[in-house]
């Protein structure tokens, strides 16, 4: 990998979408965006595509209690499969092998070695 920030992608777990909503658009003057309902409920932050800033997610979970453990980075990959064939070697586990998001390719999810969820994104 070159010697770039690899980070494309987070998630920010909340127990209400449109209370979390309303402060981040608050807070940050920006629009955020509805992805379609079959994902779960979730709203983008504002992006280009092709940009070159991280974007993510507000994700609405199902009985989630706040804690300070609450946001994943996805890092971007050519192809899930090869960081997540990695990840055992490296003291790690899969939690989410390779899944389709439509259009927008891929992800993975990983536990590292200290018990913190990353996850991987890819067109391929």
């Amino acid at each position: 990998m070159k010697n770039l920030n690899p980070v494309c992608w987070f998630d920010i777990h909340v127990a209400n979408l449109d209370r979390a909503k309303n402060f981040y658009e608050t807070v940050f003057n920006i629009q955020l965006t509805d992805l379609p309902i079959e994902w779960g409920r979730q709203s983008t932050f504002p992006f280009e595509n092709k940009g070159v800033n991280a974007t993510g997610a507000l994700v609405e979970k199902e009985n989630y209690e706040p804690n300070a453990n609450n946001t994943i980075v996805y890092f971007s990959s050519k192809d899930c499969t090869t960081e997540e064939d990695r990840t055992k070697n490296a003291g790690g586990k899969v939690l989410k092998p390779k899944t389709s998001i439509g259009t927008f390719g891929f992800i993975s999810l990983l536990i590292d070695t200290e018990g913190n969820i990353i996850g991987l994104h890819s067109t391929n």
